[in-house]
């Protein structure tokens, strides 16, 4: 009896044995397999033809046709640095392409009409990448105008109205801006960097520093580096293909086509308004975001032109 229940018990024994070979050999095999699932993901989420490398700067580079001085080493640098930013910000220059293709229609006869170079269409998608933002000191708008800027050249700024979010005619306020600083300075080079950073400003650092070209000014960090960042957005956007960007035609923001509606009278709901052109209150603030309010005042009878976008373009309002 002792003698069965020993040979049962190495029985056992070697049981457990073979149970733990067989469980390491299942494990080892199960880590192989995982292995090669990774691998092989690897293998085909990484694009062999992507590589990342320096940039090749354009011998010519320009700014409204003021040529850059690229044999200096220290404005060579600059420039580097922003073209290895924003060609390697890839989602930020997609998007800027997609807006470009959107906005860029409107604005370039705009500039033209006014004898602005093509090139500052550019600095509105430094200054706010070509949305209606407000910067923390108030600047507002594509172009980032202050609101007593605005108001001096002519713009309606209130609670009911703010036409610093008006694309033609902020861009138009931005042209006479731009023409006032040019007749001043002689050069579009610093006119950008003054309307970046203030003509004041930069009368300040040129009397400081004896000198009247904006590559031997040592300007502060974000004008430093603004006319610099306008070329590589430049670039970029002209010519996507050379930076390895992809973007189809069908893969662009469009403008959706509208008509215009006149008003000179109050209005006391935006939201009713809109519902007569079979459209919601979101919709109509879209094509009209200098009507800061749900409503409109209007006690004087001033006349507004209201954009509305034609039939078909958004989902039915119900």
């Amino acid at each position: 009896m002792k003698t069965i229940k020993n040979i049962l018990m190495l029985l056992g024994v070697l049981f457990v044995i073979s149970t733990l070979v067989f469980a390491v050999q299942g494990t080892d095999a199960k880590m192989e397999t995982v292995q090669k699932v990774v691998n092989d993901s690897i293998e085909k989420n990484v694009a062999k033809e992507y590589r990342i490398s320096s940039i090749d700067i354009p011998e010519d580079l320009n700014f409204a046709g003021e040529k850059v001085p690229l044999e200096d080493p220290e404005i060579m640098e600059r420039v580097d640095r922003e073209f290895l930013v924003n060609t390697y910000w890839q989602s930020n220059a997609l998007l800027l392409m997609k807006r470009a293709h959107k906005y860029f229609p409107i604005i370039e006869p705009i500039l033209a009409k006014n004898g602005i170079p093509d090139d500052f269409k550019y600095l509105a998608v430094a200054e706010s990448g070509l949305t209606n933002v407000v910067s923390h000191a108030g600047a507002t708008g594509f172009w980032q105008i202050m609101k007593e800027t605005g108001r001096e050249y002519g713009l309606e700024v209130n609670s009911n109205v703010d036409e610093r979010y008006h694309l033609e005619k902020s861009t138009e306020v931005a042209c006479e801006y731009l023409n006032k600083w040019k007749s001043r300075y002689g050069s579009w080079t610093l006119t950008a960097a003054a309307y970046n950073a203030g003509p004041g400003a930069i009368n300040k650092y040129m009397g400081i520093q004896q000198v009247d070209d904006y590559y031997d000014l040592l300007l502060g960090d974000e004008t430093g580096r603004y006319v610099f960042r306008i070329m590589a957005i430049k670039e970029i956007l002209s010519n996507p293909g050379k930076y390895g960007f992809q973007i189809d035609k069908e893969d662009m923001y469009n403008s959706v086509p509208t008509f215009n509606v006149e008003i000179d009278e109050p209005v006391s709901s935006f939201a009713d308004f809109a519902q007569k052109y079979e459209i919601n209150y979101k919709i109509l603030k879209r094509h009209n975001p200098w009507l800061r309010e749900p409503y409109l005042n209007n006690n004087s009878r001033k006349k507004y032109t209201i954009e509305i976008p034609n039939k078909g373009y958004y989902k039915d309002s119900k």
